[in-house]
């Protein structure tokens, strides 16, 4: 009787041990998620400097390349400008997030409303960014496209460590990088490339260090004129100018099928005057998807399928 007494209270024991580091586990699992949650850094960005408090609960996001990487790193956001985003990401976050204004002009008083913990923004809410820190802090997050890979980068490590998610990012960040270097081993040198927005029935040049330059800078297909304008909306072009560079491959942006009503890219640029460069003859003009290059260029997701975009369109 003795002997099973005692056998029980060793049980008992050992029940309540197990309960003790249990209770502990969670305790020290608390005050982790707890200091996560407090920790405080300094960001700096292109507007400024900004302190910003990691893993944020309500987040409202302008910029179509950080909702990328967001989404691709499991992020939850509040708040998205409904108009405009891609197609690719509109039918997730038009119905599970509020609408945060227009790209170009925020919805101050729904933001306000929000209370938002961080607010992401780019280049066409720089005029906003003053009123947006005086609601919340709010972060420059925008495509250097003059040192694109290293900025995207940067871009999407800092989002990991805000979110708690550095591990995640880089390991996709890796996952881009060994694509690109695969594309840059394929990458014709001994060929040109000419990228062109279509827009309206018209067509604007864009070269190394512009917005869609990382064809250029990055990919490794050689510019057929690296003299371009480097400008937001590129150099206005004519199509004899197409058919004097005479490029090996034509990249086409179709503006229009995002933006506007104008007329399909193929129908604008495969006129009689282009048909007689070596990118119509030997079948290299390369539709690139507006939604990744127009929208939301400098995300995880974005990038990568602007890797695989050109790494099928080139011979």
């Amino acid at each position: 009787m003795k002997k099973l007494s005692l056998l029980l209270l060793v049980a008992m024991l050992a029940v309540v041990a197990v309960a003790c580091g249990s209770d502990k586990e969670k305790e020290e699992s608390s005050a982790k998620k707890e200091s996560a949650k407090s920790e405080e850094i300094t960001v700096k960005h292109l507007l400024g400097e900004t302190k910003v408090k990691t893993n944020p609960e309500k987040v409202v996001v302008f910029d179509m390349g950080a909702l990328d990487t967001l989404d691709k790193l499991g992020v939850e956001v509040t708040a998205v400008p409904h108009d405009g985003l891609p197609k690719y990401l509109s039918k997730k976050y038009e119905g599970t997030t509020e609408n945060a204004g227009g790209l170009k002009e925020p919805d101050f008083e729904k933001i306000n409303e929000i209370a938002p913990d961080l607010i992401l923004i780019s280049g066409r809410q720089s005029e906003a960014y003053k009123e947006l820190s005086k609601i919340a802090p709010t972060v420059f997050v925008g495509v250097d496209t003059t040192k694109y890979m290293e900025s995207f980068e940067e871009n999407v490590t800092l989002l990991g460590k805000i979110f708690d998610k550095e591990d995640e990012a880089a390991k996709e960040l890796a996952s881009v990088e060994e694509n690109i270097n695969a594309l840059k081993e394929k990458a014709p040198t001994d060929k040109t490339g000419l990228i062109v927005l279509s827009s309206g029935g018209k067509v604007s040049a864009y070269g190394p260090d512009s917005r869609f330059g990382i064809i250029h800078d990055v990919f490794g297909v050689p510019a057929v004129d690296d003299k371009l304008e480097v400008s937001t909306h590129g150099q206005s072009i004519s199509f004899e100018y197409i058919a004097e560079k005479n490029p090996d491959y034509l990249f086409v942006v179709d503006r229009d099928a995002v933006a506007g009503d104008g007329a399909a890219a193929k129908e604008t640029v495969e006129n009689d005057i282009v048909k007689n460069t070596k990118a119509f003859k030997e079948g290299n003009i390369i539709y690139l998807d507006p939604n990744y290059w127009y929208l939301s260029g400098g995300g995880l997701e974005s990038v990568d399928a602007m890797v695989k975009e050109v790494s099928e369109g080139i011979k």
